[in-house]
């Protein structure tokens, strides 16, 4: 087994951009979908993401917080895979105005043109309670 700490992990997540976050849906079936982390990734085992509050994974959330997040880096310079991370948690919502200016950062504005003043925007977070990864070699978990 690896040994990671959640701060190592947080150094190399700072390089993947976007995850895969899956939801429970109303049916209990899985359904994903990419989101970026905005490489806000100074991590204490939250994870931060803006989205639409009329969106279907919020909704996904809202009847059922468990979430899972799937991380998947570049090949390393040695042509070995890159390291690959999975997360288990559970999400929450907020539409507080110091948690916005917190985790914006300007690219978002691609899809939020209005900045943090864009109607529907909501903040999800997702707490962390068991990290796993692999990197082609290694393995191991972190639970939080």
């Amino acid at each position: 087994m690896g040994e990671l700490t959640l701060s190592d992990i947080a150094e190399k997540m700072k390089e993947i951009d976007f995850c895969m976050l899956t939801t429970v849906t109303e049916g209990g079936k899985l359904s994903s979908r990419p989101l970026s982390n905005n490489r806000d990734v100074d991590y204490d085992g939250d994870f931060w993401f803006f989205a639409y509050e009329d969106s279907r994974f919020i909704h996904d959330v809202q009847a059922n917080d468990d979430v899972g997040l799937t991380f998947a880096g570049d090949k390393s310079l040695l042509g070995k895979p890159g390291i690959f991370i999975g997360v288990e948690g559970k999400a929450s919502l907020t539409k507080d105005r110091l948690a916005f200016e917190e985790h914006w950062v300007d690219d978002m504005e691609r899809w939020f043109s209005q900045g943090i003043e864009t109607p529907g925007i909501v903040l999800l977070r997702v707490r962390a309670s068991r990290v796993h990864y692999w990197d082609g070699e290694e393995e191991g978990e972190v639970k939080i």
